[in-house]
């Protein structure tokens, strides 16, 4: 139960970056629809960071094994502990930024409450790592330096730590265990990934009284995924809780949906951005 409840924790997750490029270049952002696809991703990172976290807490068999009720309490506490933290971090990052601005002071001291976070989060409360450095991300936004913080940030994750991560996918993923069986598995696994997001979330546009049209591309925006999901694949495999051979199958989720989502949205705003064309078009052509 624990297993099949895993690969749908690793359908949970939503890459919105693809969709608000797409969205962005079209000018569709900060519709409607563009809102409510940003607002909703967010919501689908918490949850899903919360939701990995509670089954990992339940993963423990014989003496490791924890009730329910113990695994939820940790949680909450956790959460609880992360806001005083968070504060207290807040405001000491705040003092640094006002002593030091613009120094390469902050960035190193948000990767090691990033690394803090991560440690606490699951030695202390028995929490994904993951969940401790998504809390550490949102104590650092509200910093004045975010965008120095940012920055400074993706070059070192871009030259040590995102090469190391992948690295570390390819070396743990085994093809012995692929099977005829595993690969209707992984294929049902993908069109459960795409279709799942589109039903699922254009099903809760509809019932808040979205159009049809407008319900779609809100499913199809959170169809994509990203490197969320093999985080939390890889949480699964060191686990012990689904099987390594299914990271193929979750990268070309990860490509079909990046590809697919930017390509199915155009075709649903083109008779949109066609009028606005047309409208833009008139005025030179009168004058």
């Amino acid at each position: 139960l624990l297993s099949n409840l895993f690969y749908g924790v690793i359908l949970t997750a939503t890459s919105v970056s693809v969709t608000v490029a797409t969205l962005r270049e079209m000018g569709k952002l900060h519709g409607k629809v563009g809102d409510t696809i940003v607002a909703a991703a967010i919501l689908d990172d918490i949850i899903g960071v919360i939701v990995l976290s509670v089954v990992i807490g339940f993963s423990g068999t014989g003496a490791n094994a924890e009730a329910p009720s113990m695994v939820i309490l940790k949680t909450v506490l956790f959460f609880i502990a992360a806001i005083i933290v968070g504060y207290i971090c807040n405001k000491l990052f705040r003092a640094i930024e006002h002593k030091f601005p613009h120094h390469r002071l902050l960035p190193i001291l948000s990767v090691a409450l990033c690394f803090f976070f991560a440690y606490a989060s699951e030695a202390w409360f028995g929490v994904a790592d993951i969940t401790g450095a998504f809390v550490a991300g949102i104590v650092l936004s509200g910093n004045p330096e975010v965008n120095y913080i940012e920055r400074k940030s993706d070059i070192m994750g871009y030259m040590i730590f995102t090469p190391v991560f992948f690295a570390n996918i390819g070396i743990t993923t085994e093809f012995g265990g692929i099977s005829t069986e595993l690969i209707f598995f992984g294929v049902c696994f993908i069109v459960a990934g795409l279709i799942g997001k589109v039903i699922g979330c254009g099903t809760a546009a509809i019932a808040c009284k979205y159009g049809v049209r407008d319900s779609l591309k809100v499913g199809i925006g959170m169809m994509a995924r990203a490197e969320v999901a093999l985080v939390c694949a890889q949480k699964g495999a060191e686990f012990g809780m689904i099987n390594t051979s299914i990271m193929p199958f979750i990268v070309i989720l990860i490509v079909i949906s990046s590809f697919t989502t930017p390509i199915v949205l155009r075709k649903l705003y083109r008779k949109e951005l066609e009028k606005e064309k047309a409208a833009q078009a008139v005025p030179v052509e009168a004058k």
